[in-house]
């Protein structure tokens, strides 16, 4: 990130957060705001590409502990819109004595120093370094087996890369850019300031370090250009509806040498006929008849991806009682799986035959001495 950016851009403007938000709402926002004007849904739209930039370029600064806190050290420092010297060329303490003075590892003198450089030289300033890339997002749709055996999917990413028309250049070809004479091929400049040069991007040749005098008609001498490509994405076993995984170095190119940005994936998965899913814990409904709750069976359970199970069910078993089948789970992180919870529910028959009807008809002449509500009648009268 460039001193510019520090001292005059509002990161969490950008994003719609307050400057003491958390990182989970941090996050909660980038991801809203990207899906909104991810490129893929705004196709032509150049405003709402620039939107998205500019929001990856915010939460790729606030997202990093070390990055907000320099940020927000600078611009505490400097009052956010900052300019050094104000109106009338004066700071309100003496900036020689701190960067003098304060010698701990990561304090102000460290911050200063690399906002500002001793001297009063103009044009003289290192190397600009490599710029990462932007991270990206997007979202995955699998079915719920994918979910817990994993699975390698295609996805299809637009993002901008390299000019192929230019190499990267940005300029037409046959011809070549030219080192920006403004600030050396560096792509800073300082500006004398009290005694002091501050660095700043060159305004030639817009931080590049070289100057385009017959642009690429392809990129307009930006030297990058959006390109689609599709890349293959791993997603781990046991993942769940909802969890975002991180492509570490697959989002776009880095600047000048720098890495790459991450890719992160929001997995969406179908939900299935059969089983639920409850934690790392799988779930199944499976029906059983009057008579196999009240004197017990031997049920067949389905098993996911598997051959069925026999469960048994033990006597007076009541509507909805659940049993576990150890290991018949999704996989944890370790390897080793969950479980699965089998809940049994009584199956009311809607039509009966004549010799069940009968049978019921004496069943319940053998049970009409028994009120199986008299405890609930006599406690709602306060009778115990």
């Amino acid at each position: 990130m460039s001193t510019k950016d520090y001292l005059e851009k509002d990161y969490y403007k950008v994003l719609g957060v307050p400057k003491d938000a958390p990182a989970a709402d941090i996050k909660k926002a980038y991801r809203k705001l990207a899906r909104q004007y991810h490129p893929d849904a705004n196709k032509g739209d150049s405003a709402a590409e620039e939107k998205f930039k500019e929001i990856s370029e915010a939460y790729d600064v606030l997202s990093d502990e070390k990055r907000r806190k320099e940020y927000d050290e600078a611009r505490s420092l400097f009052g956010g819109g900052f300019r050094p010297g104000g109106a009338g060329g004066n700071f309100p303490f003496d900036l020689g004595d701190l960067l003098n003075n304060n010698n701990s590892s990561g304090g102000l003198g460290d911050i200063l120093g690399g906002i500002f450089n001793r001297g009063g030289r103009t044009g003289t300033t290192q190397q600009a370094p490599g710029r990462r890339g932007t991270d990206i997002e997007t979202e995955a749709t699998i079915t719920f087996m994918q979910s817990i055996d994993g699975v390698t999917i295609p996805l299809r990413m637009t993002s901008e890369h390299p000019c192929k028309s230019c190499a990267g250049t940005g300029a037409k070809a046959g011809t070549t850019p030219r080192v920006c004479p403004n600030c050396a091929g560096t792509g800073q400049v300082s500006r004398n300031q009290g005694g002091f040069a501050f660095s700043e991007p060159c305004r030639e040749c817009k931080g590049r370090g070289l100057v385009v005098d017959d642009p690429c008609p392809t990129c307009k001498g930006s030297g990058r250009a959006a390109s689609t490509r599709t890349l293959q994405a791993r997603i781990p076993s046991g993942v769940r509806d909802g969890m975002r995984i991180r492509l570490k170095g697959k989002g776009a190119p880095g600047e000048r040498g720098g890495p790459s940005g991450d890719l992160y994936v929001v997995v969406h998965v179908k939900p299935h006929q059969v089983f639920g899913r409850d934690g790392d814990n799988l779930t199944v409904t499976v029906p059983v008849t009057y008579p196999e709750a009240v004197l017990g069976a031997e049920i067949r359970v389905p098993v996911l991806g598997g051959l069925p199970v026999t469960v048994k069910l033990p006597p007076g078993s009541a509507n909805g009682r659940t049993l576990r089948v150890r290991g018949k789970g999704a996989p944890h992180k370790d390897g080793s799986k969950g479980d699965l919870l089998v809940t049994f529910e009584v199956a009311v028959p809607t039509q009966l035959s004549e010799a069940a009807n009968a049978a019921l008809e004496k069943y319940r002449e053998a049970t009409a001495d028994h009120d199986v509500r008299a405890e609930l009648l006599a406690a709602a009268k306060g009778e115990s």
